[in-house]
This record gives C-alpha cells, structure tokens and sequence, in this order.
C-alpha cells in the first residue's frame, strides 16, 4: 500500500514521502496512530493544504522533545531484581519496567518511546536509547542490580558479579584454612592420648 508520511518515520521516510509499505503495517500502526495517510488523489490535496499546519506542528514538538532531552539525558534509573551467584536474572527488565522507572524520577516517558531490541537480562549498568521524537534521541543508564548496596556498587565503577566471585574465593580459603587447623588440632588430641 502506498501512504504518505506525516511526520519522519525511522526507517521509513521523511514528512511529505510517498512509501510503499505493507498493509498490515499501514493497517495497525501507520494510519491508526496519524502517522500516515493513504495516498489517493485526494489525499495528496488535502497533505498539501496540511502541510504548513504539519511542519509547524512537527518543529513544536521537536523543541519541546529537546527540552526534555536537556533534563533526560544521562539520567540513571536503578532496578532492583532478583538474580542468581552468576549475575543472570530471574525475570527481566523490559521497556514497561524502564518507563515506570523513569516516570517515577520525574519524566513522562511512554513505552513505546524505550528502544530495547532484547530485555535486560544480566545485572549491571546499561544504556538505553529513549526516542522522544522521531529526530531527538537520548540515552538513560539502567542500574539493575540485586539490592541497593549493590547499585551504588555498580554506580561507582565496580564489577559486582567480580566482586561475588572473590567474595566466594576467599570464603573457599578460609574453609581449607579452618579445615587445617582442625586437622592439626585433631591430630594434637590423638598424639595427647
């Protein structure tokens, strides 16, 4: 089906193309959400009349977008989740969890405006593209970690799941270490007797 753009489309176009898009997505995304019409004879004159209305409409709403971008960029959200000894999640964090997080702080981020091409399934801090408008993008840190000791951890620099996995070394040799001295005082009582 051929549309035409009313306002730039990643992938797809800039205001004002004419595209050649499946129906489906013409169908159940496009048209529905007013980011395109059908381009019928009738709806290129009425694009034409539109087109000023649409361009300053666009340029409103990009200024306000970069506005937020000022305040938004950079921004770090901390998410709490449960994980096992080798840092994997038990669940994920997904675009919802990132959007709650943010609005939370302050910010009025909708799901959809969240990139992630995969969930987060590891602790750690990642960043996270968040698309305010088609041509203004920024992006946030997501601290997930298993609590928030953890988190200023990780903030500062720190490999947690390093951290563990020496954590877990040193309390192996103390247990060797315990182990000899138990055998050793073992080995006393029997000479003793």
């Amino acid at each position: 089906m051929d549309v035409i753009l009313l306002e730039r489309v990643a992938k797809l176009g800039q205001m004002g193309d004419v595209v050649k898009v499946r129906d489906g997505y013409a169908r159940n995304f496009l048209l529905p959400n007013g980011k395109a019409l059908r381009a019928t004879k009738a709806n290129k004159d009425r694009f034409q009349t539109m087109k000023v209305e649409l361009e300053a409409h666009n340029l409103e709403r990009r200024k306000e977008a970069e506005a937020v971008a000022e305040k938004l960029a950079g921004q770090k959200v901390t998410m709490i989740r449960q994980a096992g000894e080798s840092g994997q999640l038990y669940g994920s964090v997904s675009t919802r969890d990132i959007a709650e997080g943010l609005t939370a702080a302050g910010f009025h981020v909708d799901r959809a405006q969240v990139v992630l091409n995969h969930p987060i399934k590891t602790l750690g801090v990642h960043t996270v593209p968040v698309t305010l408008h088609p041509e203004v993008e920024v992006t946030v840190q997501v601290n997930v970690a298993r609590n928030p000791e953890e988190a200023e951890r990780q903030a500062r620099g720190e490999d947690v799941r390093t951290a563990r996995d020496e954590d877990a070394e040193i309390e192996a040799e103390l247990a060797v270490e315990r182990a000899e001295v138990a055998a050793e005082l073992a080995a006393e009582e029997d000479v003793e007797s």
